[in-house]
């Protein structure tokens, strides 16, 4: 929604009131939909720095960078506060500018200001209200649920009443439940954010299957404190990470039989087993009818695509980066205009199929901790490529291959 922005006096400008990205299965800070085809998340410099000095070959396995804004707290005549964004060209006012914005500190904060009481502050309570047209319940909230689509999406309020409510993925909105706590309640309400804008991948779909992976065996970064880097190896030793270089961070699949979405989140993929991993990534490419084994074989071109371009890229470590497989809950016809199968049409520039039939995607997200030569928080200097990264790579490959041989 475009808004008018009279923040400073005299100065009356064109903003953008940011809504809730409704398909967040996983990360720690709140991704907000700028537009339908753009999403921004607050600015860390060295993920800005990466994307702006993004080599070539990993351009179409990663989302578009289409800059920054700003973005600040704004109330409206009814007394109501929002997150209204800015494009910084027009931006005139101050901002503060760190290694990790104001707005990053929020996920520092979640389980305090999201308490399994609901009692949320205010603000979060209304914000929530406002974008999606009611307060979900905070038993939404937890590892295993169901997520309905739009064709009948059955939600519980604050007070347990159910109604039939748009689609959304509850733990996107746990981060911006966060967000907005922490941003109201210790940053002045004209305080400047930096905002990272990026493009929204899932916008072409019309029912968005993603699953949400942690990459590598190793998930602090080099500058990480003694205390947060015991607290992830400790995590990477207790899950698939460690032994498989590779976990479950978040997911939700549409179940066609019931017109939902079935989503899980980064608890549960941190419980997985291997065999759970599997298991998993089964369920994952089931529709609630049947096994998609058409989409295994184009999700394994695109991680092979992947892989040979993580070989080549030396000196990259890709500490704490997500990899998101994405593809259409709503099935393509069973040929394309030239005869090909759906999933055999030519891909685009960015790996999804042409012609709007077959969408499958790999997109490498989260790069706040990669490190490689010439980078701005480089901290050491490493050889080769990232061999923890390749080494989950290569195991999300064969169990796929089990996974096909075994349908």
């Amino acid at each position: 929604m475009v808004v008018q922005d009279s923040t400073d006096a005299g100065d009356a400008r064109v903003g953008v009131r940011l809504e809730p990205f409704l398909h967040q299965v996983g990360g720690h800070l709140s991704v907000m939909k700028y537009d339908e085809h753009t999403v921004c998340k607050p600015l860390i410099f060295q993920e800005q720095r990466f994307y702006e000095s993004l080599p070539l070959a990993m351009k179409r396995f990663t989302p578009q960078y289409k800059g920054t804004i700003t973005v600040h707290l704004q109330r409206d005549s009814r007394g109501h506060l929002s997150l209204v964004a800015t494009p910084l060209k027009e931006n005139r006012g101050p901002f503060k500018v760190s290694t990790e914005s104001a707005a990053v500190a929020i996920w520092q904060t979640l389980q305090q200001t999201t308490g399994s009481t609901g009692g949320a502050h205010p603000l979060a309570q209304w914000q929530l209200a406002h974008s999606l047209e009611e307060s979900p319940a905070t038993s939404l909230l937890r590892s295993d649920f169901h997520l309905n689509a739009p064709v009948s999406s059955l939600v519980e309020d604050a007070k347990g009443n159910q109604a039939e409510r748009r689609s959304f993925n509850p733990w996107g909105l746990q981060c911006h439940q966060a967000h907005l706590t922490r941003l109201c309640t210790e940053y002045p309400e004209n305080q400047r954010h930096r905002f990272l804008l990026l493009e929204n991948v899932v916008s072409q779909y019309k029912h968005p299957c993603i699953l949400d992976l942690k990459m590598g065996t190793r998930q602090h970064g080099d500058d990480a404190s003694e205390e947060k880097k015991a607290r992830h190896v400790r995590k990477c030793a207790q899950s698939t990470s460690a032994c498989l270089g590779v976990r479950i961070c978040g997911m939700q699949v549409y179940q066609v039989d019931k017109k939902h979405f079935l989503c899980k989140d980064k608890y549960y993929g941190r419980k997985l087993s291997v065999e759970g991993f599997r298991q998993a990534l089964h369920q994952f490419l089931h529709d609630g009818t049947r096994f998609r084994t058409e989409l295994l074989e184009p999700i394994q071109r695109r991680l092979q695509a992947l892989l040979s371009v993580i070989r080549s890229q030396s000196s990259y470590r890709f500490y704490s980066s997500s990899l998101l497989i994405i593809y259409d809950g709503q099935e393509p016809p069973e040929r394309t205009p030239g005869g090909l199968h759906p999933q055999e049409a030519p891909q685009t520039a960015h790996g999804s199929s042409s012609g709007g039939l077959t969408k499958v995607d790999i997109r490498m997200i989260d790069f706040a901790h990669t490190t490689y030569k010439g980078s701005w928080n480089e901290h050491t200097t490493y050889d080769g490529p990232d061999p923890g990264y390749i080494f989950g790579l290569e195991n999300l490959i064969q169990i796929l291959q089990d996974i096909q041989e075994g349908e």
